[in-house]
């Protein structure tokens, strides 16, 4: 066993220092040796199966089970040395891969129900373990880092600003957030925009905040959250947004959520589309990821979307794409979290703690080292909605930035 793991790790880590240890005391340095060297070890043989045998997802449940320790960095540093290497994955990993990828649909089948239990697998937990490492107005989602130097909450206000800017809306205007979360989106556009909110999500949990919060603030006649599938909503809406949600779809519905869109999006509406997408072509979901952290769910290319919206006859007005931006907000994440990675240990337990802190460094590191990325896609049903140029996204950015500075002072969650 042994033989055989240093023979396979050899061929796979190319670039880096890592020194392993097997469950069995052997040791050996795998990489060139550029820099900071890490040291890892398989506590046990079973663990160095689990890698041999399907590493996507046996090395991750070695790590929970804490059979697979990081002895000199972190996990972090060990997984941004696993994602850095020539070859995307080993090739022992790749009839795994190949099998995946011909049966994603079947994991991506996301009917009513089924997506209603995928929510509720990641999004009710209890509500301390995500005020553990998000923003004050909980974010889920990929910030916005105007400067290097600007703090996860200012990175936070600064993507609602900025999809709030491409979206050009106005007081009065109905606004539909298609996965709305804690409510922080929906409640930012009703106050600072003057527009009225309605705010669709399967998480009950996070139906209650929003609607805690809105009350709060006293905005609850502009804006609203329901606990109801986008594919139930009635229309027409002048403005449709939605972040963080298009990756709970399935590409088997695409066409049917850019379908609902144009029926929900009135004659000189627009919409916004904000989304975790791949820059290297289709592929399956990480099988660790799938498993533990979000059931049911794939992050897209944009080869899969563009067609989707041009059979659904949207039109596309404006693509960006956002490159290290959530790899920066996931190391926020991180970092917030190990400052307080005691408390989850309370709410849940140490391999729970394990879990989170792997999904964690494995998501920051796969944004930075590999083709993931965040794209915002505008859309309307005719020419001439938005500006000929793009001279408007910033003008709209200093009238909001002005707005925000006359609001209210910043809101506190229900029960802070």
């Amino acid at each position: 066993m042994d033989r055989l793991l240093g023979r396979f790790l050899s061929q796979f880590i190319r670039r880096g220092s890592m020194t392993v240890t097997t469950a069995g005391g052997v040791k050996f340095v795998v990489g060139d040796g550029s820099g900071e060297p890490i040291a890892v070890r398989f506590v046990t043989a079973d663990a160095e199966r689990k890698v041999l045998v399907n590493p996507e997802l046996g090395l991750g449940e070695a790590y929970m089970d804490g059979e697979f320790v990081v002895e000199r960095g972190t996990i972090a540093d060990a997984l941004a040395i696993l994602l850095d290497q020539p070859d995307l994955l080993p090739q022992w990993a790749k009839p795994f891969w190949h099998l995946r990828y011909l049966t994603r649909h079947l994991k991506q089948f996301n009917p009513r129900s089924r997506a209603r239990n995928n929510v509720a697998h990641h999004y009710d937990l209890d509500a301390r373990l995500y005020s553990l490492f998000l923003d004050a107005d909980k974010q889920y989602s990929c910030a916005y880092f105007e400067t290097p130097e600007t703090t996860l909450d200012d990175a936070q206000l600064a993507k609602k600003r900025h999809i709030a800017a491409k979206l050009l809306v106005r007081g009065g205007q109905r606004v539909l957030d298609i996965g709305s979360g804690w409510g922080g989106l929906g409640l930012y556009l009703a106050e600072i925009t003057g527009a009225d909110v309605t705010g669709v999500t399967l998480s009950t949990e996070q139906l209650q905040v929003a609607n805690a919060r809105a009350a709060e603030k006293g905005l609850t006649s502009s804006a609203r959250f329901l606990l109801q599938d986008y594919r139930d909503i009635d229309g027409p809406f002048d403005r449709i947004v939605s972040v963080g949600m298009f990756e709970h779809v399935g590409a088997r519905f695409y066409d049917a959520y850019f379908q609902r869109c144009a029926e929900l999006l009135n004659e000189n509406g627009v919409m916004l589309l904000h989304s975790i997408g791949r820059s290297q072509g289709p592929d399956s979901t990480n099988p660790w990821i799938a498993k533990y952290i979000f059931p049911g769910g794939y992050i897209p290319a944009l080869s899969e979307v563009l067609p989707a919206i041009e059979r659904a006859g949207l039109l596309v007005c404006d693509i960006e794409i956002l490159r290290l931006h959530y790899a920066e907000t996931l190391k926020a994440w991180r970092e917030r979290f190990m400052a307080r990675r005691e408390e989850a240990v309370q709410l849940y337990d140490e391999r729970f703690a394990l879990m989170w802190e792997f999904y964690l460094a494995a998501c920051e590191m796969t944004f930075r080292k590999q083709g993931m990325m965040n794209f915002q896609i505008q859309l309307t049903r005719r020419q001439g909605v938005v500006p000929m140029t793009r001279d408007y996204i910033a003008r709209e950015t200093a009238r909001l930035r002005a707005r925000e500075r006359g609001a209210k002072p910043r809101l506190k969650l229900a029960g802070e």
